[in-house]
């Protein structure tokens, strides 16, 4: 019996590394690049993995990129006035983005939308394989918009 014991929590211990990589495997399926689409503006959107193991979003790519002068586009609506000189192109989305294993989301971060100048909470969820469904919330409102991942 003790030998069925000691082999039993040997078993348990030496598992332990292959669930957690496992678990990091799913995770980390969120970094790539993906194409977004709201409320008339596409971009390409950057998903990357922090040191701290968070993940963020950033804009890479718009379409329109530049204004009718020609100049490019700046994120003027942004509540923090220190970011609002950054170029459309290089905002930063999400940041603090956590893998949740039993609820198999990322979530517990903002999402800031830059159409509107607003911060909401997030929840990102894979549907239907590379789509990524993102879910921002504020005072009970919800709105979902999928990005496609390349």
């Amino acid at each position: 019996m003790r030998k069925f014991i000691i082999a039993f929590i040997m078993g348990a211990v030496l598992s332990c590394p292959l669930t957690f990589a496992q678990d990091n495997s799913v995770a980390d399926s969120i970094i790539g690049e993906y194409l977004a689409e709201h409320q008339g503006e596409v971009s390409k959107v950057r998903i990357s993995k922090e040191t701290d193991g968070s993940y963020t979003a950033q804009v890479i790519w718009v379409k329109n990129r530049t204004d009718k002068e020609g100049k490019v586009r700046l994120d003027e609506k942004n509540p923090d006035k220190s970011l609002r000189g950054v170029p459309c192109d290089e905002i930063v989305l999400i940041k603090g983005l956590k893998y949740n294993p039993e609820k198999k989301r990322w979530s517990d971060a903002k999402i800031y939308d830059p159409i509107r100048g607003i911060r909401a909470n997030v929840m990102c969820e894979f549907i239907e394989g590379a789509v990524l469904r993102v879910k921002g919330s504020l005072l009970g409102f919800s709105q979902s918009v999928y990005w496609q991942k390349n």
